[in-house]
């Protein structure tokens, strides 16, 4: 079978997995179960908790003694058990552990499917920086088809959106095995613990250049989860208690609305190569932050009567916000960082986004959500990541 279609495969149903319940939970949790913003934002936290370590670990796994393609399968399995035990539990203290397990299982594999797809890419004598991208988009085709399904089938709000997922998992988890092999390395000459468990990727904060874009990665992290935990719950809850919005597209469809936002990113993934090649790295994700800016102003300004081309548009941004970011930022660290480490490289940068920002970014969120409500907090969110881009503006430099 043709290696590209192998991995659009792959990548559809590692992001549908995803898909099914990242934009659906947060009105789940709220308006069924009844949790508050902070109980709801400790959800979304758990990716940061578990990307603090996990993506690390495997990486460690995958660079030295389990080749990449086994070690998704294993963590696609295991997730894919831990979210069907999940989804029948409605009480906090009983749901909460699971799906912190699970994530746990889950968000490794992110960056272990871009490591298994740069090396088949590479074994087939492909341009990465080229052909990645174009693969890549098709995980957001799959991200897309999974919210929309849950939209359709009534999972919006229920737990029928963990089950989907769950058997998702599952079949990407046997898939898994099926793909190219990865090599590890086993050198038999005696190294330092540093290097016998993998952890020499993080000697890369060493170089300043490096340090200061991990660091910037966590910041800009902490815009990832907000719409993600929000948007629904904003669109249902808060617009949809107000006579004039009740019945609107933006209030019955809401998921069908913000699958736009993948849409958009299904599209601007395509731009990137010519954006790396043409702009470099630093022009790149200085575009994402305004977009970030962009993304959280029009959502606090657009409503889903006659201000829906706003909302609409903030959907649109998104694709930029995220893709300059998170695929650049990635193909960023693979050229920057050479063979031996790259796997564990990609898990320090997950460490740094969907750890460390997601953590920070998902309980700030709850927070302000609850202090300052709806639409301020919005503006909040614009303001934060406007400061963020100028700061980076003027302290990242980088010779394209």
């Amino acid at each position: 079978m043709n290696v590209k279609f192998r991995l659009i495969l792959m990548n559809f149903m590692q992001y549908a997995v995803w898909g099914a319940w990242l934009i659906s939970l947060g009105g789940y949790l709220g308006d069924s179960l009844r949790f508050d913003g902070l109980q709801i934002g400790s959800f979304f936290a758990t990716m940061g908790i578990a990307s603090v370590f996990m993506p690390a670990i495997a990486g460690i796994v995958a660079d030295r003694w389990i080749p990449a393609q086994k070690v998704l399968g294993i963590c696609h399995l295991t997730a894919a058990l831990l979210l069907l035990a999940a989804a029948p539990q409605t009480d906090y203290a009983q749901l909460y552990p699971l799906m912190l397990l699970s994530v746990m299982f889950y968000m490794p594999t992110i960056a272990i499917s871009n490591s298994v797809a740069y090396n088949a890419l590479s074994r087939a004598g492909m341009d990465s920086v080229k052909a990645f991208p174009p693969i890549r988009v098709w995980g957001t085709v799959g991200f897309i088809c999974a919210m929309v399904g849950v939209d359709l089938l009534g999972f919006t709000h229920t737990s029928g959106q963990l089950y989907l997922s769950s058997g998702i998992g599952f079949a990407l988890g046997v898939y898994a095995f099926t793909l190219p092999g990865c090599a590890v390395t086993r050198d038999p000459e005696k190294k330092s613990w540093i290097d016998g468990l993998g952890l020499r990727a993080f000697s890369l904060f060493r170089q300043r250049k490096m340090a200061i874009f991990f660091i910037f990665s966590m910041l800009l992290g902490m815009s990832l989860q907000i719409t993600n935990a929000f948007a629904n719950s904003y669109l249902t809850t808060y617009f949809g208690r107000m006579p004039e919005y009740q019945g609107t597209f933006g209030v019955e469809h809401a998921n069908i609305l913000i699958s736009l936002s993948q849409l958009s990113e299904a599209l601007c993934i395509l731009l990137i190569p010519f954006f790396m090649k043409r702009f470099g790295i630093k022009k790149v994700m200085l575009i994402s932050m305004v977009a970030w800016v962009l993304r959280f102003g029009l959502l606090g300004a657009g409503n889903p009567g006659s201000g829906v081309w706003m909302l609409v548009l903030s959907m649109v941004v998104y694709g930029v916000a995220f893709d300059f970011f998170n695929i650049s930022g990635s193909l960023f660290v693979e050229q920057e960082t050479n063979s031996a480490i790259r796997s564990s490289a990609q898990g320090v940068f997950m460490i740094m986004t969907n750890g460390f920002g997601a953590i920070i970014g998902s309980y700030a969120a709850g927070a302000v959500v609850d202090a300052c409500r709806w639409p301020l907090s919005w503006f909040v969110f614009s303001g934060y990541a406007l400061v963020v881009a100028v700061a980076f503006m003027l302290s990242f430099k980088h010779d394209h």
